[in-house]
């Protein structure tokens, strides 16, 4: 029974109005293409407004030695504001990282985007928070990493593979921050 009332169901429509089905496709992708091309301006008008923010050093050479943890770079935003994202100078680019603490501070070797060393000088303290730049995780996902750059503070947010290099390395930057007179904690 079941099998007569399929076959004898018809076949579905055949569209008889395809210059209306053109022209909405083609509504459809200019109104996405106007979404991206905002997208992108709005990008490069942020990019312009943090001119002035200096480009961070790079750390030389190439990951070494122990230490090593890899993980992801969230991206940088402006200390306390987690949505305001830099994104001069790649540090607003989410990407694959390798890091190391070393004594000259925390070298950032990453895939795809800018190599930064955050000099152990411009440490300000470090933490952990639920997310950063937009992107959110569970509670205590993301290592933060609180340093100076050209008078602004800026806030780094790494996340490593596995939560005891990330512990690892929280404990790493607090103690270099606190060599360098500064506070080891931080609050978000």
């Amino acid at each position: 029974m079941i099998a007569s009332l399929l076959a004898a169901e018809p076949a579905s429509a055949p569209v008889t109005q395809w210059p209306l089905r053109i022209l909405l496709v083609l509504v459809v992708v200019a109104v996405i293409g106007l979404v991206l091309l905002g997208m992108r301006r709005g990008w490069k008008r942020r990019a312009r407004s943090q001119g002035e923010i200096p480009a961070p050093p790079e750390p030389g050479g190439e990951p070494g030695g122990g230490g090593v943890v890899s993980g992801v770079f969230v991206g940088s935003t402006s200390h306390g504001d987690w949505l305001d994202r830099i994104v001069v100078h790649d540090l607003g680019v989410r990407s694959r990282v390798d890091i190391q603490v070393r004594s000259d501070g925390v070298a950032l070797w990453r895939h795809g985007a800018r190599d930064v060393l955050i000099p152990a000088e411009s440490l300000r303290g470090a933490g952990l928070a639920r997310g950063l730049a937009g992107k959110a995780y569970e509670r205590d996902g993301v290592l933060v990493v609180t340093w100076e750059l050209g008078g602004r503070l800026i806030d780094t947010g790494l996340r490593a593979d596995a939560s005891a290099d990330q512990s690892v390395l929280l404990e790493s930057i607090q103690a270099l921050s606190a060599e360098q007179g500064r506070a080891g904690g931080m609050a978000r």
